[in-house]
């Protein structure tokens, strides 16, 4: 499945499923406890919960709550989980500005979809904001039509809201400090998460996770329907 890019890819996009970004420079003790706590969270899930069965990825069937959401969509208009029903969720946190892991993993998850081929039509790629400051639906939009404007769905909100749906789904992230000209980075965990047709948790994807891996998992998921 070709997907022009408008934006540049690096060129560590073709090496394996990126590593999970969770140093920081210093910071408030309090926040950075927190921002490393939830990634704690994150990699213990993985490392607990079952692999094996009928999945490559970590089931996390059970483990992580329902999918569920109110953002802004990239028509500026309110769209929550419910829009997504029915279909294959992948969630993944990131930002537009991200100068490596994030363009990396989508690059990845294209690669997925392209093994999926005609099943791809039933699986949707949500990429959730965690710079909503800077991410605009418009930018947004843009982003995800770089890579894949049928499948990928740029989602963004309030600070309030992002904070709350990443402490949902214990995904770490944090600002980092200031460039000379202003500009900066957002330290971010890079797990995908994989939600069912009916809105349920089931697997979670780390840099292990090969597509053709996730890809199979995903059939798998398509053919058992919602647990």
């Amino acid at each position: 499945m070709p997907f022009p890019l408008s934006f540049p890819l690096p060129a560590a996009a073709r090496r394996a499923w990126p590593r999970p970004r969770l140093t920081a420079p210093p910071r408030p003790l309090g926040r950075l406890a927190n921002l490393l706590a939830a990634g704690a969270a994150v990699l213990a899930l993985a490392g607990c919960a079952p692999r094996g069965g009928p999945y490559t990825l970590t089931d996390v069937s059970g483990h992580l709550p329902d999918l569920a959401f109110s953002l802004t969509g990239e028509d500026g208009r309110p769209i929550d989980a419910a829009a997504f029903r029915g279909r294959l969720v992948l969630v993944y946190f990131g930002y537009t500005h991200c100068p490596d892991v994030c363009p990396e993993t989508m690059a990845r998850l294209m690669q997925v979809l392209a093994r999926l081929g005609p099943e791809a039509s039933r699986v949707r790629i949500l990429f959730v904001s965690v710079d909503p400051a800077r991410d605009t639906p418009t930018l947004m939009r843009a982003y995800v039509s770089a890579f894949d404007a049928e499948h990928a769905i740029g989602l963004t909100g309030s600070q309030g809201e992002i904070e709350s749906l990443a402490k949902r789904y214990r995904v770490a992230y944090q600002m980092e400090q200031r460039d000379a000209s202003g500009g900066y980075e957002v330290t971010h965990s890079s797990a995908v998460y994989v939600f069912d047709a009916g809105g349920h948790a089931r697997l979670l994807a780390t840099e292990q996770d090969r597509p053709e891996a996730i890809a199979a998992d995903l059939r798998r998921l398509i053919e058992a329907g919602p647990a």
